[in-house]
């Protein structure tokens, strides 16, 4: 007995078929990686470039309270304290040129390449270019200040605390020696 297909069958299955094919040519468009004009679009909407500048001078003070540091640890002769600020000021230029936009910006798009499809990246391009988005640039420096300083405030009581209990660990050896208590009868 041989098996035939109505035609409405048949067209059900051209169709599956067809969507099948469809859906398979799509898919890989869909997880496309971005490519660097679209990367450079992100960078640039999210202000990329100016936070990594922004970011310099604070790693500068850092390293500048560091090295201060050194030279209060150690009594440190004007030659020695020379010497200290040219490696500091070497210090500063090898940080600049390793972090500077013209160094990072390839290993910006390299990885958002590794990280994101070609979908995410102008979802957040679009965002970025809106108002909404460029409020949230706008207003980031002042959110982060405020978290650390509410983390501060929240970490204050604990640190007054641990303090407490170094001075008493610091103290135990040298405290006095108290009278036993009398014994319980």
């Amino acid at each position: 007995m041989m098996l035939t297909r109505s035609p409405a069958r048949r067209g059900l299955t051209r169709l599956a078929l067809t969507l099948a094919l469809g859906l398979a040519a799509i898919a890989p468009a869909l997880a496309a990686p971005p490519s660097d004009a679209d990367i450079n679009r992100l960078l640039a909407a999210s202000r990329a470039q100016s936070m990594l500048d922004t970011m310099l001078p604070q790693i500068e003070a850092m390293q500048r309270q560091q090295f201060q540091q050194v030279a209060e640890q150690r009594q440190l002769d004007e030659a020695k304290k020379a010497q200290l600020q040219r490696i500091e000021q070497r210090t500063n230029q090898t940080i600049r040129q390793a972090l500077s936009w013209q160094q990072l910006r390839p290993m910006y798009v390299d990885l958002y390449k590794k990280t994101f499809s070609k979908e995410d990246v102008l979802a957040m391009a679009e965002f970025y270019e809106s108002s909404a988005g460029q409020s949230l640039l706008d207003k980031t420096p002042a959110l982060m200040q405020n978290v650390m300083v509410a983390i501060q405030d929240k970490m204050q009581p604990l640190f007054v605390d641990l303090q407490k209990d170094l001075e008493a660990i610091v103290n135990e050896g040298n405290a006095p020696a108290a009278a036993p208590a009398p014994a319980k009868k």
